[in-house]
């Protein structure tokens, strides 16, 4: 079974159960620091397309990036693609963990949704 990428953060109590979780089920993965690599185009636009197009979703909406940026006002007028190329540069905007593998696309840590997932 190929490893995973898992979009985390290490200082991050959500990623460190999401980490925990895999662990526990034996699942292969490998940890990519969300700060300093963001997830693609392709991987935001894969996981979007999941969650059907809820944008919000993909932001981390508690981030002190998100609110110095005052992304809550300018989503209202972002297209799909500006959110998408935002999200790709900086990192600390995105929801965490990430994950747009082949079997999953999840975004943050609902252990219900994860224990849906194909890793």
């Amino acid at each position: 079974m190929a490893k995973i990428e898992v979009y985390g953060y290490s200082k991050c109590s959500t990623c460190r159960k999401a980490y925990k979780y895999l662990d526990e089920r034996g699942v292969q993965y490998n940890e990519v620091d969300i700060t300093e690599n963001a997830p693609s185009v392709a991987e935001l636009k894969k996981v979007l397309k999941s969650y059907e197009g809820n944008l919000k979703r993909l932001f981390n909406t508690s981030g002190v990036a998100y609110r110095e940026l005052k992304i809550s006002d300018k989503l209202k007028t972002m297209s799909d693609q500006e959110a998408i190329d935002l999200l790709s540069k900086n990192g600390r905007l995105v929801k965490r963990p990430f994950i747009a593998s082949s079997g999953a696309q999840l975004v943050g840590f609902k252990q219900e949704e994860w224990d849906e997932a194909t890793f």
